[in-house]
């Protein structure tokens, strides 16, 4: 779908599956300025350093207003065991360009202290998670 976004071109036709012919036959998913939300999931994400500390393990999708509410970031953990994932407001991350990844401006101590669940649970079941979260967060997640 086009977005009258500058430099943005289309790669093919909207809504179709077709592959990309110099690629290794990958569906095309990303633009200058869109991605997929398959090639979000696992991106690295760093800390105003430019520390990594985890990743994007998926986001929240506001079914209303079709907006990213939140990150979910995957942190710590070997092969699955002692990981814990941590929701965020989507809006504390910022693309890094020179880092390939999310940066996030939440103060550590903040975010060590964030509601968090493991891999296998789904907090967002409970419909009143997502105002636990913004209560916690109360604006203290600013933007880069």
């Amino acid at each position: 779908m086009p977005t009258d976004l500058p430099n943005e071109r289309a790669l093919r036709e909207p809504g179709t599956m077709e592959l990309d012919p110099s690629g290794d036959g990958l569906a095309l998913d990303e633009t200058r300025r869109l991605i997929a939300s398959n090639k979000v999931e696992g991106t690295a994400v760093y800390d105003r350093k430019g520390e990594h500390l985890g990743s994007v393990y998926n986001f929240m999708v506001d079914k209303v207003t079709g907006q990213v509410a939140y990150a979910v970031l995957s942190f710590g953990g070997f092969l699955g065991f002692g990981e814990h994932h941590h929701s965020v407001p989507w809006k504390a991350l910022t693309y890094d360009v020179r880092l390939g990844g999310y940066v996030i401006d939440i103060d550590p101590g903040t975010l060590a202290e964030a509601p968090r669940h493991g891999p296998d649970e789904d907090p967002f079941a409970d419909p009143s998670y997502g105002g636990r979260l913004d209560d916690y967060y109360g604006g203290r997640a600013p933007t880069i």
